[in-house]
Parts: C-alpha cells; structure tokens; sequence
C-alpha cells in the first residue's frame, strides 16, 4: 500500500514542481494536493502503524527508540500536509512521507528474519519415536501376552518387544535377543551397531536386523529424544542481540529531538509560526533516520542475496552477521565432513564379485556399497542362488557352485568365506567429501578454530581427522554431549559456528551462534538450523564467512556515512539553509548512499571466488 501510494503521489508531485515554471492552474495543483493527501491517509494511518506501536513501547519503557523520530517526522509531515491541502496554499511535501514509510518497511521485508521454526523441529524430532509399542502383559489366566500401548503409557520396568525394521519406543536395556540398530538417529555413527543382551537401547532408533525384548528405563517425556526436542526449544528461544544500530538509536534520537525542538523554538521567536514550523519540518525530514535504519537491511539483504548465489541459504539477517564473527568452527562427521553412506575401502575383485552376487537384491546399507563398487570397478554381477539373509549373521548363498557366507566382522569389515576354504575380509568406511580438505583449510586460513565432532570410535574419527586435515577431533559424544560441548565453548567467549546434518545434530545446531544444516539431512536439522546449504559440499560455508565479514564491513561504514551525512545536513536544516523540499530530495539521496555502500558486499565475496559461479550459484 505504500509503495503504491508514494509511486503515484511522487508522479504528481513531479507535475506540481513543474508547474512551478509553466504557472499550473490552482484547480489542477488542488486536484493533485488532494488526491495526493487521499492516498497519503492510508500509508500515514496504517501502513506507518509499526513506527507509531514501537515509539509508544519504547516510551512506556523509557526508551529512545529508532521509532520515535520516524513516527514523529511522519506525525509531522501529515499534519502538515493536511493543513496545506485545506488551505490551499504552499508544498505538502506528502511525497516525502509517503517515500519515508515505504523506504523503511521496506527495508524490514528485507531484514525479516523468519524466526526459527522451534515447535516444527520439536515435533518432527518427537514423531521419530513410534506412536506405540508391544508390551508384555499378563492375561486373566496369568499368562503373558503382548498387548499395543500407546508409546506415552509405557513406565519403567516394562518390557517391550521389538522386531527388524521397527523403532525403539523408549530408552532401556536389552534383556534377550540380538541384532544391529541404526544409531545415526542419535549419534551420527554411520555404521550399525551390533546389540544384544545387557546393551542399551533409545527411544527413535531403527533395528535393522534382529529381534530383541526391552526393559524399559526412560518413556515419554523422559526419553533421551524427547530431551532433545526440549533442548530445541529451549535453545531457540534466546533472544537476538542488538546491534550497532539499536545502540546508536537512543543517542541519535534524543539528539535529533532536542534540535528539532530548539529549531522550532528559535524560529517561532524571530520569525513567528509559520517560519518555525516549516523549518522543524525540514530538520526532520533530513534528519530521518531512514538512510541509518536501512543501512543494517540494505547491507544484510546484500550478503544474504550473495550467499543464497553460492548455495547457502540463510533465515535471517542475525545468523549472517553473526556468521562474520565465528572463530571457531565444529563440524559434525557423518553426512557433513563425510558421504554419510558406507563405501568399500578395500576389497580383491573376486570377493567383490562374490559378495555383490550375494547381496545383488538386498537393500541394506552395506550391500547397495558392495553392488556400487563392482558395478563402479565393471566387475559383472554373477546370480546368487539360494540365498538366505539371516536378521543380524549375515547372508547365505550359492554363488558359482560354492556355498558362502558374508557376515559381519570387525567394525567397518565384513567376511566372506566359503566351504572350499577360500576367505576374504572386505573392509568399508565413510569417506570424506571431495571438497571437505580444501574447505577446512580454507576456513582456518580465514582464522577460525576448526574441529570435528563424532559419535564414532575414536580410531574413525581419527581417521576422517587426518584425511581432512583437522587437528581437533572429539570422538564418541552423543547429542547432549555435543550440545553441552557448544555451550562451554559459547561461555569461554568463543563464537561457534556448528555444521551438522542428523537428526542427533539439532540441539548443538540450536545451541551455536550460528547453526548451518546440510540440505540433504533431516527435516529437523534444517528446521532448527539458522542457514541451509543447497548442495553436499562445505564450499559454500567458507562463501558464507567471507560475505558475512564483508557485509558487516559494509553495515559500519554506511553508519559512518550516515551519521556524517546527518550531522551535516541537519545543520544546515536548522540554519535555515535547508527548505523541506530541498530536504526531501537530500534524503533519497543519503539512502543511496547507503544502497551503493551494500552494493559492494558482493564484489568483496566475488574476489574470493576461485572461478565463475557455475552450480552453486544455480542451486
């Protein structure tokens, strides 16, 4: 509404300026006057309404607010324009207020941050758990049965069955049965993990093979998922810093009402009403803040457009600025640093042969990377024949006349022998992004603290440690731990970026300064996160760093410009130099200033760039 208002009151106003040489007629420049203040009235009533409830709330809280001078230059030039257009003589300048309110919510649109979306993520982390469970019961006779319960009614001491392919209902041990659970869920291992009697178990994790009966320790609201999805909200619930410009706002105001105020009272004694009104009326219109209150969004808009070009995408202008003061940088392993799928290592052809013949049909994990790699190395898929897969030992079968078995060995091995006594031992591992040694070293040669996070064994981590070149890894910590790991860092005065992409991610996401989810990973993950990334590879972070530091560049050297341009022309103003007219072409012109000063965010993140922009900038 008030974009469409200042278009077309500023189209006649250019018609009433250039009637000023060509002697319009009073019955065109009282048409354009009213027809200018009809369209004025909504924009100055309702489209202004932010400005006038945040100068109220600030007042009601003893605080020079940003707003005040808006909402009073608004007041002002409304009023003003409202009495010129009765009587019929002299400029509205309804061209001028209608541009400042566009301007400035314009510049919120820019800003907006679309708040994190803390209830979704809970939710989708608490829907991973199942809606109910099989608990063991006795029936009227004093045998046991199994009964379905709702998974919020189990309570400690309860035992629970659990088959291939179902989740975990709650946290507990094992009491008989065996098999592999997925724990990725929970923490990031990409590999499943054998479980039997005496282990533990929790709430959202899939059983992949096997069949196991639980002794329920933790349901419901006390689960390990559950005080995840708390953590959640919680975390998410902190409020957002202010910046430079909330600082300079109270200052900036007081200052820009005490002129106003001494203006108005020196005019009106040596010059009388008319004199003083116009020229508080110019001092207010050049003092607007508009060219200081943009200079965050116009900046933030820049740097967020730059970003978004190069495949990250933010939520908010305070997760980019904040990015720009990161100097410490945690990345998760599995699915971050890593592929996040198991990928044969090592294995001779003849028993990648095999070994694919076997599993050619099967869909777990394991066997999509052997049939990968064979169909990768042109090694021809032979048929199994009689082929049994047995939940948690492995499978069975004929291939070329031999009997084999493929079972699970070592962590990250699987074996494979056969009744003629040859055997072989296939090795498989996450391996690392192509680009995640480049990107690492590119981020500590920006100066921060790189470090890698893992739920995996030490030695794997290890491992993906020295294959990427990072010095700091911690090993084996699960979701709370990582988010505690966030938090003391945080308290020690580090500013944290943290990239993740599971599930188990969303409470150290929630936790850091600045959370960036990978686009592939969880719902929950990117709900929680502060910025998204469009492609599998860590590039675009390192992009992301550069335009941050970059936009806050930009961010203090328009306030600079703004405060110099202010305390200048606000002078002049007051001196009576300056005529409201001449006020209203000064302040588009400062806000320009501002526009070009945020223009050059993305020139500072384009000479960075090894090479043009090709896939990121389409994603």
């Amino acid at each position: 509404m008030a974009a469409f208002a200042a278009a077309n009151i500023m189209l006649m106003s250019i018609s009433l300026y250039a009637g000023w040489f060509s002697s319009m007629d009073q019955r065109f420049i009282a048409l354009f006057q009213w027809a200018s203040l009809v369209l004025a009235t909504p924009v100055a009533l309702w489209a202004a309404e932010p400005f006038f409830s945040g100068a109220i709330s600030g007042l009601r809280h003893r605080v020079l607010h940003m707003d005040l001078p808006i909402a009073i230059a608004v007041a002002v030039l409304y009023l003003h324009g409202l009495i010129v257009t009765v009587a019929g003589s002299g400029d509205t300048y309804l061209d001028s207020l209608t541009m400042l309110v566009t301007l400035l919510l314009a510049g919120r649109v820019l800003e907006s941050n679309g708040r994190r979306r803390a209830a979704e993520a809970a939710v989708s982390l608490a829907a991973a758990a199942p809606a109910s469970a099989r608990r063991h019961a006795l029936d009227e006779s004093g045998a046991e049965t199994l009964e379905t319960v709702r998974s919020e009614l189990l309570e400690s001491g309860d035992r629970i069955d659990v088959g291939a392919g179902e989740e975990f209902a709650a946290d507990g041990v094992v009491e008989s049965g065996s098999g592999r659970v997925r724990m990725s869920l929970v923490t990031g291992e990409s590999e499943p993990v054998q479980v039997a009697a005496r282990d533990r178990v929790v709430a959202g994790t899939v059983l992949e093979e096997g069949a196991v009966t639980v002794v329920v320790e933790q349901a419901g609201k006390d689960t390990l998922l559950a005080r995840m999805a708390e953590d959640l909200r919680a975390a998410a619930d902190r409020g957002i810093r202010p910046g430079a410009t909330d600082r300079i706002a109270p200052w900036f105001t007081g200052i820009t009402l005490v002129v106003a105020a001494g203006t108005f009272s020196g005019w009106y004694l040596a010059e009388g009403l008319g004199p003083a009104l116009t020229t508080m009326v110019a001092v207010l219109v050049v003092a607007c803040p508009c060219a200081l209150a943009l200079s965050r969004p116009l900046a933030a808009a820049a740097g967020l457009g730059a970003t978004a070009r190069r495949g990250l995408l933010f939520r908010s202008a305070d997760a980019l600025l904040d990015l720009g003061r990161a100097d410490l940088a945690a990345l998760d392993k599995t699915g971050t640093v890593t592929g996040g799928q198991p990928v044969v290592v090592e294995a001779e052809d003849w028993a990648l042969r095999v070994a694919a013949g076997l599993e050619r049909f099967s869909g777990h994990p394991i066997a999509r990377a052997l049939v990968s790699e064979a169909v990768e190395r042109g090694i021809p898929l032979p048929r199994g024949e009689d082929v049994s897969e047995q939940p948690g030992r492995g499978i069975t079968g004929v291939v070329d006349g031999v009997l084999w078995s493929l079972k699970g060995g070592e962590a990250g091995q699987v074996r494979l022998d056969g009744e003629d006594g040859r055997s072989s031992v296939l090795r498989l591992g996450d391996q690392p992004r192509e680009d995640s040694r480049q990107a690492i070293a590119a981020l500590g040669s920006e100066g921060l603290e790189v470090v890698l996070l893992t739920g995996d064994h030490r030695a794997v981590g290890d491992a993906i440690g020295r294959a990427t070149g990072v010095d700091g890894v911690i090993s084996e910590v699960d979701p709370p731990a990582k988010a505690e790991w966030v938090s003391d860092q945080r308290d020690l005065g580090r500013t944290v970026l943290f990239v993740g992409d599971g599930l188990n991610d969303g409470p150290a996401l929630a936790r850091a300064d600045v959370g960036i989810a990978m686009g592939s990973g969880s719902a929950s993950s990117v709900l929680v996160a502060d910025g998204v990334l469009a492609a599998p590879t860590l590039a675009p972070v390192l992009a992301g760093v550069r335009a941050a530091r970059a936009c806050r560049r930009a961010i203090r050297w328009n306030q600079i410009r703004s405060i110099a341009y202010n305390v200048t022309a606000v002078t002049a103003a007051a001196a009576g130099l300056i005529n409201p007219l001449i006020a209203a072409i000064l302040m588009p012109l400062s806000s320009a200033m501002v526009i070009w000063g945020s223009a050059r965010v993305e020139k500072a993140v384009e000479r960075h760039d090894p090479a043009p922009r090709g896939k990121a900038s389409d994603a």
